[in-house]
């Protein structure tokens, strides 16, 4: 990790200073799992940890997700080398030594990065693990590093079997998001109806992000985007990405629009944040599912339910509709209940960089990574230097 200076000391103070006093162990945030590295060879016969893969440093642990079985999935996006076999794998959570041990899913070959682009796996960092249907829905941004445009076909949504690892369904998303500008950020997913909602933060053509929404139907096997480049969903003018008391790629900042979104538990309202932003927003998905309606119509209906506190990336809503968002600024976790519209620090720890996913367990409790990516997009952690962690906080439990 790069020194921090005395100015970006005192900046962290003030940070920690300025919001509610809350220590990890009265959270009960813990540090689930500690990765050095990642791999995908399986362990040596005397079952010691096999070795990291040459080229750790550039597959950090972005997305994670759990089955019904508690099985767990995680994305290692191809966005600072092309090395690693897969971008999409799943995770040994028994293993709590040495890497984290992945085996590609649905396999090695699925997510080659020479084969055709429109079939297989080639970027994946946002994806939805569906318990209902038993399918993994896998946001492609399409191009991997190296390439200033995606193939053409390779920006998709593939829906996968969980059991036999079979494609159910590819929606292509060449015509609703630009293969240089793009970048898809995130996908959320109504199971009962079989509609995914994705988030493009533009962050490729920063500073004029091309944001927008896109709504894919499992049904029709079409897709659609709404609010292209809307202030609601852009990078907001003045505010900088902030994370451990430093700007975060000072000289060239970080301007990334619209990232985590979320259903409610009926799926009746979508939420956002934008990553270069500070406000969460909503907006009822009855309205974005209806064709009829125009950007001015959902433009009107979009809520600002209020300042999330810092930057932010991944969110997740739980069973009782409370919604956790990650925040990059404070090194923690925030949490706004819709019933009283009360937007909570939920807890924070000095030694999280850069929490990214969110996601709740089959046990309820709510997990995410931190892997400083940050850092590993800006180049600045060496190889076997890398961390991967995970991060566990029981939602009964209260600061």
């Amino acid at each position: 990790m790069t020194r921090r200076h005395a100015l970006s000391r005192r900046l962290a103070a003030v940070l920690i200073l300025a919001t509610p006093a809350l220590a990890w162990a009265d959270t009960g945030l813990e540090r689930w799992r500690s990765y050095t590295g990642v791999s995908w060879s399986a362990p040596a016969a005397d079952g010691t940890d096999p070795k990291p893969f040459a080229h750790s440093v550039g597959a950090p642990i972005a997305g994670l997700h759990f089955d019904a079985r508690g099985t767990a999935y995680v994305s290692t996006p191809r966005l600072v080398s092309t090395a690693a076999p897969a971008t999409l794998s799943r995770l040994d959570t028994a293993a709590r030594t040495g890497p984290a041990r992945l085996t590609a899913f649905p396999s090695t070959a699925a997510n080659a990065t020479d084969a055709a682009p429109a079939e297989h796996l080639r970027n994946v960092l946002g994806f939805h693990v569906d318990r209902k249907n038993g399918w993994l829905w896998a946001l492609d941004l399409g191009f991997v590093a190296g390439e200033a445009e995606s193939p053409p076909g390779a920006q998709k949504l593939l829906v996968i079997d969980l059991a036999s690892g079979r494609t159910v369904k590819r929606i292509a998303l060449d015509g609703v998001a630009d293969r240089k500008g793009s970048f898809l950020n995130d996908v959320a997913v109504d199971e009962t109806r079989r509609v995914a909602y994705i988030a493009d933060s533009g962050l490729r053509s920063a500073p004029a992000n091309q944001v927008g929404l896109i709504v894919a139907d499992f049904a029709s096997g079409t897709a659609r985007r709404v609010l292209d480049r809307h202030a609601a969903l852009q990078v907001e003018p003045g505010v900088k990405t902030m994370s451990h008391g430093g700007e975060v790629w000072p000289g060239n900042p970080l301007l990334l629009g619209i990232n985590g979104v979320a259903l409610s538990p009926d799926a009746g309202t979508l939420y956002w944040t934008v990553t270069t932003g500070t406000r969460l927003r909503s907006l009822p998905t009855a309205l974005l599912r209806d064709r009829r309606n125009d950007d001015a119509r959902l433009a009107a209906a979009i809520r600002d339910l209020g300042m999330v506190g810092g930057n932010t990336d991944g969110i997740v809503t739980d069973a009782t509709g409370s919604l956790y968002i990650t925040d990059v600024t404070r090194n923690g976790i925030v949490r706004y209940t819709p019933r009283d519209q009360a937007m909570t620090l939920l807890a924070q720890d000095e030694r999280v960089y850069w929490p990214d996913t969110a996601a709740i367990g089959p046990g309820g409790d709510l997990f995410f990574t931190a892997s400083a990516l940050n850092q590993h997009f800006a180049g600045a952690v060496k190889a076997g230097e890398e961390r991967y962690d995970i991060w566990r906080l029981p939602l009964h439990a209260e600061p």
